[in-house]
């Protein structure tokens, strides 16, 4: 938002800022590498698809409320607060209307869920409610998961595994390989996010009580996670191609890889919390760049027959 004094109470305008459009497309990248490895599957389906798309995003938006009220009533976020600007600090949304918020999109991915399970079966509609619980219980709850350092493990199971294999599973039945190793690089990328995050708020957060790994590690530990986690995602398309033998396409992800060099030299040499919010944004499009990438080099090498 370029000009926050100009945003009224309560207007459309502090919702967008609530719901925070720029990470939505984290919601996305999964299921986009999902369907693709259904399609590689020969089981593509287009219902489905759409359906796992719009509750991904349901579920994003509903997470961001919580974080934006949870971490405002637990003191986490202040007037002092280093990243983009949240509704409930700023007086912009009472907790009361972010937490109605909630509710609505939470029923609308409820309906999406209902939908898939008519089609999966019941176990999405389980699938379904453990992603909403770990949606509030991340900030959330009597134990908030990122205030004792385990949203890392969250992100990843959720934006990583959950979100590709079970867009898999919603369209093919099955749960085939593919996809849970295709859900490690994109897990692994939706995290490296959270480590940025963690990293410039490292100073509030330690005032705050909240024990994020970075809190924990440190600096040099969060920069080191960062690079491991990134890493390891582009060892991925290259152990696709020559372990399991599939397509040159599934290196197309490769082509990102100087983006991740570039945000890197930010994070290695930034020690201010406010320079870090472009390698946050950039590491955030770095998921989605590559997560698109991946879809399309799974699909390129299936449109060839050379998947494998």
């Amino acid at each position: 938002m370029s000009d926050v004094n100009q945003v009224e109470p309560g207007s459309i305008a502090a919702w967008r800022m609530a719901i925070r459009p720029q990470t939505l497309p984290v919601s996305i990248g999964p299921v986009l590498v999902g369907t693709a490895v259904a399609h590689v599957e020969g089981a593509l389906q287009v219902g489905p698809a759409i359906a796992a798309g719009l509750g991904a995003l349901f579920l994003q938006i509903g997470s961001n409320f919580a974080n934006d009220v949870f971490d405002f009533e637990k003191g986490a976020d202040t007037e002092d607060r280093i990243g983009p600007p949240r509704a409930a600090v700023l007086g912009l949304l009472s907790p009361a209307q972010l937490k109605t918020g909630m509710g609505v999109v939470f029923a609308l991915a409820t309906l999406a869920g209902l939908y898939l399970s008519s089609v999966a079966g019941p176990v999405i509609l389980a699938v379904g409610f453990v992603s909403i619980l770990a949606a509030i219980a991340y900030t959330g709850g009597p134990y908030p998961l990122g205030y004792h350092g385990l949203g890392d493990v969250a992100v990843f199971l959720f934006f990583g595994l959950v979100a590709v294999v079970g867009t898999t599973f919603v369209q093919t039945g099955s749960l085939p390989s593919l996809a849970w190793i295709c859900a490690v690089p994109v897990g692994t990328l939706a995290t490296a996010i959270l480590v940025v995050n963690n990293l410039r708020d490292i100073d509030t957060d330690t005032v705050a009580g909240k024990r994020t790994l970075a809190v924990r590690f440190g600096r040099s530990g969060a920069r080191f996670e960062w690079l491991a986690l990134v890493g390891g995602a582009y060892l991925v398309p290259v152990a696709l191609w020559l372990v399991l033998g599939m397509s040159p396409w599934v290196l197309i992800p490769m082509a990102s890889l100087p983006r991740a060099v570039r945000i890197y030299g930010v994070i290695s040499q930034t020690e201010e919390g406010p320079a870090l919010n472009a390698a946050l944004a950039g590491t955030a499009q770095l998921g989605f760049l590559y997560s698109l990438l991946l879809a399309l080099g799974l699909a390129s090498g299936m449109e060839t027959g050379l998947v494998g």
